[in-house]
């Protein structure tokens, strides 16, 4: 089953501590793994920042072009070119093709525009897919972050973390 949602830019979202996260996975023994393109490699760094991360952290890929979330993670050249890198149905085949690869409980995937260029009428800059599986159910959400580069992913990977909580109740 697969939910997506938009979020307005208006909206408030809570920004997890995350420190707080990965004790919560070694406490349940839920390992996880990430994909991240417009982070790149920022919810990783999170992650493992905190000690004791090695017990479920199984580890993270930055497929940043389009080449290697079809080579790493399996996405399809005909979802690529008929909704882009930045969608909910390349965000939910590369989070297939990470829990294929990795084996992990749960699986974080996120594609977006940090900016500041690269931005469209349809997907301006700080549009961003995030989403997450586990048990095969996947939530993926669309994100309108504003602010700078580092802003907007800074945003993204304290959201990620978020659904990656909400996930543990799944």
């Amino acid at each position: 089953m697969q939910r997506i949602s938009i979020l307005k830019k208006t909206e408030a979202i809570k920004m997890k501590d995350y420190f707080e996260l990965t004790p919560l996975l070694i406490q349940r023994n839920i390992t996880i793994a990430t994909a991240e393109s417009c982070t790149g490699g920022l919810i990783a760094k999170m992650i493992s920042d905190v000690p004791g991360a090695s017990a479920v952290f199984v580890g993270g890929l930055v497929p940043y072009s389009n080449k290697m979330k079809s080579d790493w993670l399996g996405v399809s050249e005909d979802t690529l070119e008929k909704y882009g890198a930045v969608s909910a149905e390349t965000v939910s085949q590369m989070l297939d093709g990470l829990i294929k690869q990795s084996g992990a409980d749960i699986g974080i995937a996120v594609s977006g525009i940090a900016g500041p260029s690269g931005g469209v009428k349809e997907k301006p800059v700080g549009t961003v897919f995030i989403g997450v599986v586990k048990d095969k159910k996947k939530n993926i959400k669309k994100y309108f972050f504003s602010g700078s580069r580092d802003e907007v992913r800074e945003k993204s990977a304290r959201a990620a973390l978020v659904l990656i909580e909400q996930a543990l109740d799944f």
